[in-house]
């Protein structure tokens, strides 16, 4: 029998290379297609997944803000900190071009599915939860620059708005995912952190699927122009002569041009809308259309369902025709009519399915203004450097981001009715439901004749007019009403005596009106009360056997008991909670509107901001003339290539 062994340094060096495999993604020559998709539709499925977790509060704002007691304006100030870190974070990501992007992505998603699934869906308080959406930020801030790298990497000019069509898939997925999967789960699992579970859960997954099949080019492969598969060849041929750190050289410098740094800005203003919608479109139709959180959130389906389908599109469309601007101009324009319409849906309500149809309007504009921006952004940073296009990913990242959060800051400014309503309209909401009816008696009242009452209930003037108005309230008519304070006034004695008499004594005298001890005991008690003499007193008791007298006592008993009533139910901190906030919702309530009008008139004037910028970018409005500069390049590939080739021989 022989015995077989094995070198220890050879089980030592196994893992060791697999970690090394793990660890070292880079590509050292351009992929054919097969695994250029692959890498592709991992890069696109990252960045759903990276939208997915940093749009999930959205869903579930207003549980979150009841849950951690934060108020309307403590939560837009959580997503302001968020986005300021991830804009610092978008500059530190431009690093990516002398680093790499697989790795940056790979750690961030696990990361951001740690935060997602376990930390923030149990944070103890406000704050907890706003430093760990810091942190989620600034990890998402640095791979949201990496993604779309990776995205121009693997995709040559000729099929970049195709490509970008699926990297910004990412955001609108992402939404998508977010509102479908809330709208569908809510009613059976209506605690917040089961969104967030469940989104964290799937980040884990993705994140096994990066970390075992996500690659990137090298950089002297990257660092290179590409117009289409057919320049393989030549920048393989290219690759082993170019210095990547020389490449890189100046290249913040080179980035900082206006048709850099202006069209990041021009298109972050032209987002406003998308991102108010993201985080706060729940908000919105909760407080001025009274929407519940899923039906909310299956409205917003039909703006991503949308939006997606239209990257995808004119992605391809804009590759067909080789142009961008054009599309660019005419997606600026559809977007503004739908905008407008929905602008003045604030304020002239519309059914479900008419904002369905706005949202619908928008998002196509949106979504061919948007993808064929990104494909002419990337084209425009190129025409600088090729070598820097995570430095001018990065420029665009830190612009918006901080566009972003100066828009979140001001917004509870401009819409601060909001405030108001998620903080106390619920519960106002609650108890003016609960107690309808008391509310509805004691709401009768003038504001300054209840006062009065409260502060003396024997107040003769202020309580005939609080029964008159009570009268009026339980649909008495004018002069049923007139005939109620009337009454107060002239029996006020009677009314007196009535009260200063025990309740047993009044009921006896009711069935035997002779019964001399009950005379007597009423009598003395109000001699005693009311400070009259026996003779007076005697006078009054007899007085209220008078049916004129009788009637009008049970006019005033008949409306002065449910005054009582309705002021008995309400419990005395209800009460108070209304008088407090009750008006202020009320007002809230019309003004909202209103103020939301006024910041979609904001995201208006950000859609008409951008357009003149598109002149400033890379590429042709005319695709007889994109075709021409393709053949050209092609013409002078194959020269180069001819050359090497003479060069070799």
């Amino acid at each position: 029998m022989t015995t077989r062994t094995f070198p220890p340094q050879e089980t030592a060096a196994a893992p060791l290379d697999v970690a090394r495999r793990l660890w070292d993604r880079r590509l050292p020559r351009y992929p054919a297609n097969v695994p250029r998709y692959r890498y592709l539709a991992i890069t696109v499925l990252a960045t759903v997944e990276l939208y997915y977790q940093l749009y999930i509060q959205g869903a579930v704002a207003t549980q979150i803000m009841a849950d951690l007691h934060l108020s309307f304006t403590s939560f837009v100030f959580v997503s302001v900190v968020g986005n300021l870190v991830g804009a610092f974070a978008s500059l530190f990501a431009g690093m990516a071009d002398r680093w790499g992007r697989a790795n940056l992505v790979v750690t961030g998603l696990l990361i951001t599915a740690l935060i997602t699934g376990l930390a923030l869906p149990n944070a103890s308080s406000g704050t907890v939860y706003l430093v760990l959406f810091a942190v989620l930020s600034f990890v998402e801030g640095i791979v949201l620059v990496a993604t779309p790298a990776l995205i121009r990497d693997f995709s040559p000019q000729v099929g970049r708005g195709t490509a970008m069509g699926f990297w910004t898939l990412g955001p609108v997925l992402g939404s998508l995912v977010v509102t479908e999967v809330s709208s569908h789960t809510l009613s059976s699992h209506p605690d917040w952190r089961f969104q967030f579970y469940l989104c964290g859960v799937i980040g884990a997954i993705v994140w096994l699927v990066a970390l075992f099949g996500l690659r990137e080019l090298s950089p002297a492969l990257r660092d290179q122009l590409m117009v289409s598969m057919r320049d393989r060849a030549l920048i393989e041929a290219r690759a082993a002569g170019i210095d990547p750190e020389q490449a890189l050289k100046g290249h913040w410098r080179q980035m900082l041009r206006i048709d850099v740094i202006g069209s990041a800005f021009a298109i972050s203003v032209y987002l406003l809308l998308y991102y108010v919608l993201v985080g706060f479109a729940v908000v919105y139709f909760a407080t001025v259309y009274g929407y519940s959180p899923a039906r909310a959130n299956s409205l917003a389906n039909w703006y991503w369902i949308t939006n997606a389908c239209t990257l995808v599109v004119v992605g391809v469309l804009s590759d067909r025709f080789r142009v961008r601007k054009p599309f660019m101009i005419l997606g600026a324009l559809i977007n503004l009519v739908g905008t407008v319409l929905f602008a003045l849906s604030a304020t002239h309500h519309q059914d479900y399915y008419t904002l369905a149809v706005y949202f619908m309007l928008g998002s196509a504009g949106g979504g061919m203004a948007y993808v064929a921006w990104m494909a002419s952004f990337t084209e425009t940073v190129e025409r600088h450097n090729p070598a820097a296009t995570a430095t001018g990913l990065a420029i665009w990242g830190w612009t918006l981001r901080l566009v972003v959060t100066g828009s979140l800051a001001i917004l509870p400014l401009v819409v601060p009715a909001t405030s108001t309503l998620v903080d106390h309209g619920a519960r106002v909401q609650e108890l003016a439901t609960k107690y309808k009816e008391p509310l509805g008696v004691l709401q009768s009242l003038d504001p300054a004749t209840a006062k009065a009452l409260s502060a003396n209930p024997g107040d003769v003037p202020a309580l005939s007019k609080a029964l008159g108005e009570v009268a009026t309230q339980q649909g008495a008519t004018p002069a049923q009403a007139r005939a109620v304070s009337a009454a107060v006034v002239n029996r006020a004695p009677q009314l007196a005596a009535v009260k200063a008499v025990p309740p047993a004594t009044l009921a006896t005298l009711r069935t035997a009106p002779a019964d001399p001890a009950a005379g007597a005991t009423a009598v003395g008690a109000i001699t005693e009360k009311l400070h009259v003499t026996q003779q007076q007193a005697t006078a009054l008791l007899q007085s209220l056997a008078d049916p004129a007298v009788r009637s009008d006592l049970q006019l005033v008993d008949k409306f002065g008991t449910v005054l009582k009533s309705a002021d008995t139910a309400v419990p005395k901190a209800d009460l108070a909670y209304l008088e407090a906030h009750g008006a202020a919702v009320q007002k809230a309530a019309a003004d909202n509107p209103h103020q939301w009008q006024t910041w979609w008139w904001v995201c208006v004037a950000g859609q008409i901001l951008f357009l003149p910028f598109v002149f400033l970018m890379a590429g042709r409005w005319s695709p007889r003339r994109a075709r021409e500069d393709e053949r050209a390049h092609e013409e002078m590939v194959q020269r180069e290539l001819a050359a090497l080739a003479d060069v070799r021989a």
